[in-house]
């Protein structure tokens, strides 16, 4: 099969295209012909300095196609059906063989390409704001990053819990657009000291909730705009910043909470995040949330679609199509 693979970690320019060998499956698993790749962010934070499976090593955490094989302890998938998969790695490539229980069975009414987008964002977004972030009507949700995949799902998913929503970006034209998907007050990172603006729009309040994909110094700025009994959530360094040395020490008066969350994590230990996903699967599928595509880039133009994403220009979801 053809793959975008890398023998070292780096920037974009370390992909190389190359026929590496079709993976096997096991027992329990499942293997699809890829049709449509989501580049998370978290791939490109493996590209740059994670470690390597095995060299050529093919990164990425989530795709989507159609069941060629199934292992032979599998029994909610039959071939030709259509599956959207995650894994620790293998998504860059046009064949993917992952474990039945990271593998879900996409709705008639639902395109291979938005399922392609949904479980690490969406599933992600549910679970920082609702199993852990415990949101509530009326409550204040500040969202880091909402013109990412995640944001823009959180954004959603907490304007119709009847949250007030508040999100940062990197620009005015990028917050507009967010407002059509449940953005009440935006906040422009580049320009205003975000932690003084959830302040002044609050009343002093701050945020219930804070779903922080940025980390490192981004991270420590919104523990200083959370609200009393207030819930931060942490998955991510897309800052490109370590959190060591964070200052915890202001959240005990205030009774906060800082939890870090790891979907992978969950769907490992507990059927219930895979429930949760199909769900949502099924939301978007009736129009009740809405997968935003960016951008479509061929296979061997991995390259440039990371460093797409890096520039930091994405509205949504990055493809990659085999």
């Amino acid at each position: 099969m053809k793959a975008a693979v890398y023998y070292e970690t780096g920037g974009p320019e370390v992909f190389r295209v190359e026929e590496v060998p079709d993976p096997v499956i096991g027992p329990d698993d499942v293997l699809i012909r890829v049709e449509a790749i989501s580049v998370e962010g978290g791939d490109t934070l493996h590209r740059l300095r994670g470690e390597l499976a095995a060299a050529p090593h093919v990164v990425g955490y989530q795709c989507a196609g159609t069941v060629l094989d199934v292992g032979i302890n599998v029994a909610g998938f039959t071939q030709g059906d259509r599956a959207v998969t995650v894994g620790a790695d293998g998504s860059h490539a046009e064949l993917r063989a992952t474990r039945e229980s990271l593998c879900w069975l996409i709705p008639d009414r639902l395109s291979t390409e938005e399922a392609a987008c949904v479980p690490v964002a969406f599933g992600t977004a549910d679970d920082c704001l609702f199993e852990f972030g415990r949101l509530q009507a009326r409550e204040i949700a500040l969202i880091h990053a909402g013109a990412s995949g995640v944001g823009l799902a959180a954004i959603q998913l907490a304007s119709r819990a009847g949250a007030r929503v508040l999100a940062t970006a990197s620009s005015d034209d990028r917050l507009e657009r967010l407002r059509e998907y449940g953005l009440d007050e935006g906040i422009n990172y580049a320009s205003t000291d975000f932690a003084e603006a959830v302040r002044h729009l609050t009343g002093g309040h701050g945020a219930d909730v804070i779903v922080d994909s940025i980390g490192g110094s981004n991270l420590q700025k919104s523990l200083q705009c959370l609200a009393y009994r207030g819930r931060c959530l942490t998955f991510g360094d897309a800052g490109r910043q370590t959190t060591a040395g964070l200052d915890i020490s202001g959240m005990r008066p205030s009774n906060q909470t800082l939890t870090g969350y790891f979907l992978g994590a969950e769907l490992l230990v507990a059927r219930r995040a895979h429930e949760v996903i199909a769900r949502l699967l099924n939301e978007v599928a009736a129009g009740r949330l809405r997968v935003v595509i960016d951008r479509r880039f061929p296979l061997d133009q991995a390259a440039e679609a990371h460093a797409y994403i890096e520039s930091r220009q994405a509205f949504g979801r990055v493809l990659l199509i085999p």
